[in-house]
């Protein structure tokens, strides 16, 4: 049976009832009073006090000040006027009953009413938050843009005056070589006229001899002033002559290769332009910078941190397709199927990834001890407990001082015995 706290004090005004309720000694919380708009409880076990009002007050606006000892109650009437008491008098048993239930009634359905409230500003404060994001990544993407295209602009002013220069080089390396040229076509002459002064000298003991012998009309002399210069014999007549080879892929001769790998060579070859070309119609329709997979993955693990995990996939998948030599991709990759329970998937990726580590050096521990740790967990979630722990005893080799790793591989040593216990 509770114990009813009967004393108390109030007063009021024409708007405003105050109560005063002792409960020196007893330890009073927020979730001790319970109060509606024509009731009014203090519940401290095995204490009790209850108050059926008057007239209906607000209760949204009316307050409670628990110190002191005592609780100081603020009501504030919804209607202007003097209460002839604090309650209701003369109310049976079942008015009571019925007071309290519609006290209870109205509490719910205002605490439903809060909570759909909440849930609804919630929803805004999200929408607004993405909405919000999406303006960040667009200037972001919009400030990419721009820098890339100054530094285009840059790029191709800077050809332009490269172009420039050289053509200023090669006009200026041209007139320099004409004056070389012309400088020794004039030497070239001069030889020459040094020559032919000295074959017109006459030698003492020949003059006479050489001036009879220059009588007679149609006679040749050196000493003519109409001597020609020498002739210089006609330069040879061009041909062509054709030589015809056997057409062949590689620059060695058929005697020096071999002819097997040659083929498979080309066959491999083949495949892989097919391939690239199947890939690059699928990634016509992506902006430039889509088109980098560093890009890529940065997005894929800005999706992962945010739980799109099918996102992140289709991010790593894209980003393999246009490179596919690094390792963090597939790792990453790893991550998102043991979140969506693609364990075979995640297990095909570790072990890729750790094909790539290779060979093992310290800049890329961290990641050769993730990829056993995701692999071996993926194991286990299949139930192959010895391969999971394999990969965990080498994820320990590789870190041995790494705690949370060694103790999930006493748990799966544990699991082992179980089953082995079990059978």
């Amino acid at each position: 049976m509770p114990v009813w706290l009967r004393e108390h004090s109030w007063r009021q005004t024409a708007s405003a009832v105050y109560l005063s309720l002792p409960v020196r000694g007893l330890r009073v919380t927020p979730g001790s009073i319970f109060c509606t708009d024509r009731y009014l409880k203090v519940s401290i076990p095995p204490f009790l006090f209850e108050a059926v009002l008057y007239a209906p007050i607000d209760d949204t606006n009316s307050t409670a000040k628990i110190g002191n000892g005592t609780i100081f109650f603020t009501l504030y009437k919804k209607e202007a006027a003097m209460w002839d008491s604090l309650t209701l008098a003369n109310a049976n048993k079942e008015k009571l009953q019925c007071v309290r239930e519609n006290a209870v009634l109205k509490a719910h359905e205002k605490a439903k009413e809060e909570a759909e409230a909440k849930k609804v500003t919630k929803q805004e404060h999200k929408k607004y938050a993405l909405e919000a994001t999406m303006k960040l990544e667009e200037a972001e993407r919009k400030r990419i843009e721009d820098l890339k295209e100054k530094e285009r602009q840059k790029v191709t002013k800077e050809l332009e005056l490269w172009k420039k220069q050289q053509e200023d080089a090669a006009k200026q390396k041209r007139v320099q070589k004409e004056g070389e040229l012309h400088q020794e076509v004039e030497q070239l002459k001069e030889r020459k006229k040094e020559k032919m002064n000295k074959t017109r000298v006459p030698n003492e003991g020949t003059s006479k001899t050489r001036l009879k012998a220059t009588k007679g009309h149609g006679s040749y002399s050196m000493f003519s002033e109409n001597l020609k210069e020498e002739q210089l014999p006609a330069p040879r007549s061009a041909a062509t002559i054709k030589i015809n080879f056997t057409s062949r892929v590689f620059p060695t001769a058929l005697r020096e290769s071999r002819v097997a790998e040659e083929e498979e060579w080309l066959r491999k070859q083949a495949e892989a332009r097919r391939t690239v070309s199947a890939d690059l119609s699928e990634l016509e329709d992506l902006k430039e910078e889509e088109k980098n997979p560093e890009w890529l993955k940065d997005k894929g693990n800005k999706m992962f941190a945010t739980g799109n995990y099918l996102a992140a996939v289709n991010a790593y998948n894209l980003a393999v397709q246009l490179n596919n030599k690094l390792p963090l991709l597939y790792l990453n990759r790893a991550a998102c199927h043991l979140k969506l329970r693609n364990l075979h998937k995640a297990i095909e990726d570790s072990s890729k990834a750790l094909e790539l580590l290779t060979p093992p050096v310290p800049d890329n521990k961290n990641a050769r001890i993730k990829a056993y740790v995701r692999r071996g967990t993926a194991f286990c979630q299949l139930e192959l407990y010895t391969e999971g722990l394999q990969d965990y005893e080498a994820a320990l080799k590789i870190d041995p001082k790494n705690k949370t790793i060694e103790k999930d591989a006493e748990k799966i040593r544990h699991l082992i015995q179980g089953t082995t216990e079990d059978s």
